[in-house]
């Protein structure tokens, strides 16, 4: 037995996870997977000059399923416990911020296709590289990707990726998207996709019958909200002073994330609300996060118009890719926006505040229909 089917073992005698054929057949197929990456000759040895060119590098994974089915976890073991040493794991928007940012530095030499020496460099760097959560949100990305990881591929990297969505979702009703179907294609063709759907959502039980909505601001409700951060993201307590921070880029511009880790992301209403925002910002937060912690929430009337609007799209956006939102506000939702111009048009805001601390709602998976 592996180490990873160990460890896997090991959660479910616990009871740290409950039986899940899905889940069992994916750490088998991960196991694979890492006993085949081991096997692998390294790089100049002497199979490589028997051969006279590269071995055929382990098939990689596409691993997809819903919130909290144990796609992260199945990835810490496998990562964990892969003994090789070329080998790189990295949030997949982390990454596609720095394949722009060397792409940039390729064009600047002026030596034509800078795609073909990114992939090489990539390459030479990692044989392994495991991404979290892949989801394509903007044009400049998808419009790459297909090229970009065809020449990964043919350079001999192994690819192993989690995603709350199956490849043929991925940019779903996306600007330009005919451009991005080759990618999915390719992605359907080289890697094995794994399905993760089974019947108990982790961070569902970890967030537990807890109130979601918050009142008053203040330290008690940002204690009881950051203790909820820590439990649905498992960061680790030695850890919690150096919390990851995020980029996105959204239609060019740069969107601050201040705290981020595993599809769970913290915002001030100041920073969503309270600056020059629109919907497309609100689309991308609600695509690549599944819950969202937002602190700092004021009471709003005719003098906050224009932060009320910001906070309705946010809401829309939200809810209509069912989000998961904890909450610190000042009031209730219902006394949100009590009067005045405005109040007609919040109405349905407040609807949806109160239906998405239902528990209908919170059991709902992540994305639209």
């Amino acid at each position: 037995m592996t180490d990873i089917l160990k460890r896997y073992a090991a959660l479910l005698s616990s009871g740290e996870l409950k039986p899940d054929p899905e889940q069992a057949a994916a750490a088998q197929r991960l196991a694979h997977l890492a006993t085949a990456l081991q096997a692998t000759p390294k790089r100049g040895s002497t199979l490589w000059r028997v051969l006279g060119r590269k071995p055929e590098p382990p098939r990689g994974l596409y691993i997809w399923g819903g919130v909290g089915r144990g796609k992260s976890m199945l990835m810490d073991l496998f990562f964990d416990s892969v003994d090789i040493r070329r080998k790189r794991r990295v949030h997949f928007a982390e990454f596609m911020l720095e394949v722009h940012q060397r792409l940039a530095a390729e064009r600047a030499k002026e030596l034509g296709d800078p795609i073909p020496p990114l992939a090489k460099a990539f390459a030479e760097e990692t044989r392994l590289l495991a991404f979290d959560e892949m989801m394509v949100t903007n044009s400049p990305d998808a419009m790459i990707l297909s090229r970009l990881f065809t020449h990964l591929l043919d350079e001999g990297v192994t690819v192993v990726t989690t995603s709350n969505r199956p490849p043929a979702d991925l940019y779903k009703n996306g600007l330009n998207r005919e451009h991005f179907l080759p990618f999915i294609a390719l992605v359907e063709e080289k890697l094995d996709i794994i399905t993760l759907n089974g019947p108990t959502d982790y961070r569902r039980d970890r967030l537990g019958q807890v109130d979601t909505w918050l009142v008053p601001n203040g330290p008690e409700a940002t204690a009881t909200l950051s203790g909820d951060f820590f439990r649905l993201t498992d960061f680790p307590v030695e850890d919690r002073a150096h919390v990851p921070s995020e980029e996105m880029i959204v239609q060019g511009r740069t969107l601050q994330v201040p705290k981020a880790i595993k599809g769970v992301a913290v915002f001030s209403f100041k920073r969503l609300c309270g600056e020059a925002r629109g919907a497309a910002d609100y689309i991308a937060i609600a695509r690549r996060f599944h819950t969202i912690i937002l602190v700092g929430i004021p009471k709003l009337g005719p003098d906050m118009r224009n932060e009320a609007a910001r906070f309705v799209a946010l809401i829309d956006a939200l809810y209509e890719h069912k989000v998961k939102l904890l909450a610190a506000a000042d009031a209730e939702p219902a006394q949100l926006y009590e009067a005045g111009d405005g109040r007609f048009e919040f109405e349905r805001t407040i609807s949806r505040l109160e239906e998405m601390r239902s528990e209908e709602y919170l059991a709902q998976g992540h994305g639209t229909d």
